[in-house]
């Protein structure tokens, strides 16, 4: 053998010692180092040297947080149901020597450990408390287990249940109920519409009566008002030409025949007066000026001769000038009472045709 290739020996020896002593660690991880069995130290993240066939690694960690899931595990209520339970576990090693040292398998060590506090926790509760208490349930999880594993070099950051699940039974149970409380709550919210608006109704039709009252009375008055104003004024156009009786008598009779042109009307009654006014009409045409008394007596001829009480007065052309004035008197008479009339109807169809407008703006 020439000398170099005991030269290329050793060196290939002296590169594998080298290789031997240096350990770089990541960062984020711990390498626990024994010497001939036994715990000598850990590894920081960084370059590391140890003596070769004597020291070696016999654990290595990541200290990053990591996350277990664990399986789904039965556990029974208090009011005997079995559930199903799966859990979700964050936790971080803050120890590599306790966490190799203090327990065989930490892993399994917390899901066992997760499962009985579960089922310490659950028992204690009925269905509906479970479903409702996860947050309660979480934070009792947590306690338990930081005060477990804290002695492992394990820290547990958080505990989350991820699911509960009923049997099949009680969740058929629980959607019935879910369901008629859904019912429930329609038929409850539909009363609750059905109520509000048979209220609004009856509000909208009692101001609608309450309006349509007030129209009417309001049209009334001024339909009143108006016959007032038109029998004022036929009275002070009575007066003022001075009609004495027998003018009134004749429009009496000649306001007779309106009486029977109405449609309906099959038969009219002649009033008791009618033999009075016929009585003073004959007077006046027969220049006669004293009326007959009231309830009977004997007409009077022109030539101051009594009538005979069966026969009856004759009408003569005597003093026609006084019949004609007075005939004028009593048309100057009726006309202003119509206008009277007539102004007060248009009053009043103004009136009630403002009123929609009234009750319509009031809506």
């Amino acid at each position: 053998m020439g000398p170099d290739i005991l030269f290329i020996v050793l060196a290939a020896i002296a590169v594998l010692l080298v290789v031997a002593t240096v350990r770089i660690v990541p960062q984020a991880r711990a390498y626990n180092i024994e010497r001939f069995g036994r715990y000598l130290r850990t590894l920081q993240p960084g370059l590391n040297f140890i003596i070769p066939g004597v020291d070696r690694v016999n654990t290595k960690f990541d200290l990053r947080e990591q996350v277990f899931s664990s399986r789904p595990q039965p556990v029974i209520t208090e009011d005997n149901l079995v559930v199903n339970i799966d859990t979700v576990l964050y936790y971080q090693i803050t120890d590599p020597r306790a966490a190799a040292y203090e327990v065989a398998n930490y892993l399994q060590a917390i899901d066992q450990l997760t499962v009985t506090t579960l089922r310490n926790v659950i028992g204690g509760m009925d269905l509906e408390k479970t479903l409702t208490s996860r947050e309660e349930i979480n934070t009792r999880l947590r306690g338990v287990l930081d005060e477990a594993t804290g002695k492992w070099g394990i820290r547990a950051n958080r505990v989350e249940i991820k699911a509960i699940d009923p049997p099949p039974t009680i969740k058929e149970a629980m959607e019935k109920q879910m369901r008629a409380e859904r019912d429930k709550r329609a038929l409850v919210l539909h009363a609750e519409g059905e109520r509000q608006s048979r209220i609004l109704t009856a509000e909208g039709a009692r101001q609608q009566a309450i309006l349509e009252a007030q129209g009417e009375q309001q049209a009334r008055i001024l339909r009143a008002d108006g016959e007032a104003k038109a029998i004022e004024r036929v009275f002070e156009a009575v007066h003022a030409h001075d009609a004495d009786s027998k003018v009134l008598a004749y429009k009496y009779l000649e306001t007779l025949p309106h009486l029977a042109q109405g449609e309906g009307n099959t038969f009219w009654v002649i009033p008791g007066e009618l033999t009075q006014a016929v009585r003073d009409i004959s007077s006046a045409f027969a220049g006669d000026g004293d009326a007959a008394p009231s309830g009977g007596g004997r007409a009077r001829r022109r030539d101051g001769a009594a009538a005979d009480d069966g026969e009856p007065p004759q009408l003569t052309s005597g003093d026609p000038l006084g019949a004609a004035e007075a005939v004028r008197a009593a048309d100057a008479a009726a006309e202003s009472a119509a206008e009277a009339v007539a102004d007060a109807r248009k009053e009043a169809d103004e009136a009630a045709g403002r009123l929609p407008d009234q009750r319509g703006g009031a809506d």
